[in-house]
């Protein structure tokens, strides 16, 4: 396939992941900082979110697979994962977060449960997309183009 046509379909791929509501304009300013002296930046930052996130949603389970779990506790855990998923533009996972942090709130336990299995679909679905999304990218740059670059807001 062809640098150009590499590059449209990367275009166009992009574009969808933002109509969609997986990435907002976060994701944009991160890729911002990426330069030729770290070309890898988006990935590195997206690969430790997915580490972090996995860890986050994995202790939430545990903590409500307990009888009398500590609805503070879940809280502090959602919290955090919502901070770290705004922070790469992950705009689907951080919206499950806001609602998920509410049902802590009314402690709403059934709630809470329906939103661990939404967390873990929506960073499930994030991680498989910007998967693709930089696989896009290698198989353009080893093409011998440039990744184009996109304004989203």
């Amino acid at each position: 396939m062809e640098v150009v046509q590499m590059q449209r379909r990367f275009a166009e791929y992009t574009a969808s992941l933002f109509r969609e509501g997986f990435l907002d304009a976060q994701f944009t300013q991160l890729q911002q900082l990426q330069d030729e002296t770290n070309p890898d930046f988006v990935e590195e930052v997206v690969s430790l979110f997915f580490e972090d996130s996995e860890k986050l949603v994995n202790n939430l389970a545990k903590t409500l697979d307990q009888q009398n779990f500590d609805y503070k506790k879940v809280d502090a855990l959602v919290h955090q994962l919502k901070g770290s998923s705004a922070s790469i533009g992950a705009q689907r996972v951080k919206n499950v977060c806001v609602a998920f942090r509410q049902f802590c709130e009314d402690q709403n336990v059934e709630a809470c449960l329906g939103c661990l299995q939404q967390v873990k679909q929506e960073c499930f679905l994030v991680k498989n997309k910007l998967e693709t999304l930089f696989r896009m990218e290698q198989q353009i740059v080893a093409a011998g183009g440039s990744i184009p670059v996109m304004e989203y807001n």
